[in-house]
């Protein structure tokens, strides 16, 4: 991968120095996973710092017994995950699994300590990133008693805000099972089965299993939804 696109690709290496992201590359290290594969364990949690560069993964919550498991997050490409992780070396109760057939490209844990030492700036960057994901933990928060229309579309509009690709269709984003959506936005699988038909009967989206895709046909009336008070 060439310097130019790694930069462009994951919006945390944006304000990197040419010399951090010539570094980076030379160390960095890639990996393919089918959907269904475990990326990440928790025993594994602390060694790496991992960017998506296809494809899309979840983040899972184990219970105390490991039997109930609930998806916590869904990342694309371009985003990354573990960098909480090599700073706190608490017992994890979490894995990453593939939703898709994903890329990755994994920086060891000191490697990667040692280039924000050495750049500020990215050092910053990734401060900024880290802000954004704690203000969205907390807007998810503020969404708790809205009604479960309202939730689910907030997911689907920053999903499509974060990892969508524009198409012919308005905005693709992959098609998530809904177990893994009903988790994200605290409400029940069959209120998100129920909102996601209701969706697709308006016209604002388009299911298409067979290509795995959602495509959002019209960003600008949900992103008015998902704002709306209940």
């Amino acid at each position: 991968m060439q310097t130019e696109v790694f930069s462009e690709l994951f919006p945390l290496l944006a304000a990197a120095n040419p010399e951090t992201l010539d570094w980076l590359l030379s160390v960095a290290t890639e990996h393919e996973y089918p959907t269904g594969r475990a990326v990440l364990m928790e025993d594994a949690w602390g060694n790496a710092v991992y960017f998506v560069v296809s494809g899309w993964v979840k983040v899972r919550r184990h219970s105390g017994t490991g039997e109930d498991v609930s998806t916590l997050a869904i990342l694309g490409r371009g985003d990354f995950f573990g960098e909480m992780a090599i700073l706190d070396e608490s017992p994890r109760s979490t894995d990453v699994i593939a939703l898709s057939n994903v890329r990755l490209m994994s920086i060891s844990a000191q490697r990667f300590i040692q280039t924000l030492f050495k750049d500020p700036q990215l050092h910053h960057r990734m401060l900024q990133l880290m802000v954004r994901r704690l203000r969205q933990t907390n807007y998810r928060f503020q969404l708790r008693n809205q009604p479960a229309a309202i939730k689910l579309v907030n997911t689907l509009v920053s999903l499509a805000e974060n990892y969508g690709q524009p198409s012919g269709a308005g905005v693709d984003i992959f098609n998530i099972p809904a177990k893994d959506l009903a988790d994200v936005t605290d409400i029940s699988v069959e209120e998100t089965s129920k909102i996601l038909e209701k969706l697709d009967s308006k016209g604002w989206i388009q299911v298409n299993p067979s290509q795995q895709v959602i495509h959002l046909v019209n960003l600008k009336q949900l992103t008015q939804l998902a704002i709306k008070k209940g």
